[in-house]
């Protein structure tokens, strides 16, 4: 294994650390920076996932009130509440470095983490599809995707948690609570300080989750420094795209135009919003899908829903499923057929 360079990017606002998240990606596909895993700190934000619907998933008025940041981050999943007594963390290395599918990949990554905060005193375990649970709870969420040979892999530890804050500004969707027989979004986490008494410091996370990525997947952990030419990027990112209220709201409630017809997988976390070019047009002039949906690369979504315009509605099932398998794509929460499912539900 090649040696990783390990690097702490300080305490910033969720956007500033998104844009920084896709400069390094960035770099990284351009050969500028190496394999690296960093530690990320947050002002308090509630981010979104990069194919969510923004009112859908926060409280915005709340928000606001509270002074909370809405994210949209560059990666999928669900809506997460962070501020200073959460710690972050992501890997961008080479897809070789930890290798296999992203599914597997998942695995191999969460059951490091999880071997890593097990060293604090907890039986920490891996979930699938992407979480890392104590006693049935979730203590860390995480989520990734390819940029062509570039893996990018994020995730969160609940250090100190108020999950007042935390379900005043979430809109928790019913069939997360459902999947898990609770009342509320607050039942289903808990965080190192509920369960050791104390929270541990930082740097003991830091220190444990290190010793969890080089015991389970052999890294040999480097001390680095940000990348200058990265830093600048990320300024830019930050100023143009990622950092401005225009990105965080670019889905967000498609619903709200008259015509609009909307359907649903069975699962619930994938929605399809479809609006036809006219009351007796038999072709959709918009297709949107929403939800908590981890596919690679992000962009293929995109791809999917131009796919869909303006094709005859007696042929759209098919040509949904003739997309996914003419093309080279990974999904973590979803499969293909669900995507046909939620536009056929949509149309009925």
């Amino acid at each position: 294994m090649g040696k990783v360079s390990l690097i702490d990017t300080g305490l910033r606002t969720g956007r500033e650390n998104i844009a920084h998240d896709q400069a390094m990606i960035d770099a990284h596909v351009d050969g500028d920076i190496g394999d690296t895993f960093k530690f990320i700190h947050f002002k308090p934000c509630a981010l979104i996932g990069r194919h969510q619907d923004l009112s859908q998933e926060l409280k915005l008025e709340e928000c606001a009130r509270l002074g909370v940041q809405t994210v949209r981050r560059v990666t999928g999943g669900g809506a997460i509440y962070f501020d200073e007594g959460q710690l972050g963390w992501a890997l961008v290395c080479d897809r070789k470095t930890v290798g296999g599918s992203l599914t597997e990949i998942t695995q191999k990554i969460c059951t490091a983490a999880a071997i890593g905060l097990s060293k604090l005193g907890v039986d920490a375990q891996f979930r699938p599809r992407n979480d890392i649970e104590v006693g049935g709870q979730k203590i860390s969420g995480t989520g990734g995707f390819f940029d062509g040979n570039t893996l990018m892999f994020q995730g969160t530890v609940l250090v100190d948690l108020n999950p007042e804050v935390m379900m005043s500004v979430l809109n928790v969707p019913a069939h997360k609570l459902a999947k898990h027989v609770l009342e509320n979004a607050a039942q289903r986490v808990t965080s190192l300080k509920n369960l050791l008494g104390s929270a541990p410091s930082k740097d003991e996370v830091k220190a444990a989750l290190i010793e969890g990525f080089k015991q389970h997947l052999g890294f040999e952990m480097v001390k680095g420094e940000t990348s200058q030419a990265v830093e600048k990027l990320a300024v830019q990112y930050h100023t143009q795209e990622i950092g401005t209220d225009a990105f965080v709201a670019e889905i967000n409630d498609p619903a709200r135009s008259p015509g609009t017809l909307v359907g649903s997988n069975k699962k619930g976390n994938l929605k399809a919003y479809v609006r036809f070019e006219g009351p007796r047009s038999k072709r959709p002039r918009e297709v949107v899908f929403t939800g908590d949906i981890f596919i690679t690369p992000p962009r293929i979504l995109m791809d999917l829903e131009a796919h869909l315009r303006g094709v005859n509605i007696d042929k759209l099932e098919a040509q949904t499923h003739a997309f996914f398998s003419n093309t080279d794509i990974g999904l973590l929460s979803v499969q293909p057929a669900e995507f046909a499912s939620a536009l056929m539900d949509a149309i009925k």
